[in-house]
């Protein structure tokens, strides 16, 4: 892990297109703001940890059920 001191309107650069400025400091807080490309997904890690636990869970269920997917396939005629 880096760590990193930065203050007020600092920035940090990863790669050349994703910049991460620090915003405002107060008592136990910072504010962070993050500048990417829209195909770039920005979560917080409580967020992420969410949706990673609903995908194995669903996951979990499809491969547990006696779900058919070849009823849903095209048949495609050459």
């Amino acid at each position: 892990m880096l760590v990193l001191t930065r203050k007020i309107n600092e920035e940090i650069k990863i790669g050349s297109d994703i910049t991460i400025k620090i915003i405002t400091t107060s008592d136990n807080q910072v504010k962070i703001g993050f500048e990417a490309p829209k195909n770039i997904q920005i979560l917080r890690g409580e967020v992420y940890e969410k949706i990673k636990e609903s995908t194995i869970e669903a996951s979990k269920a499809i491969t547990n059920s006696n779900f058919d997917l070849n009823k849903y396939k095209l048949n495609k005629k050459v």
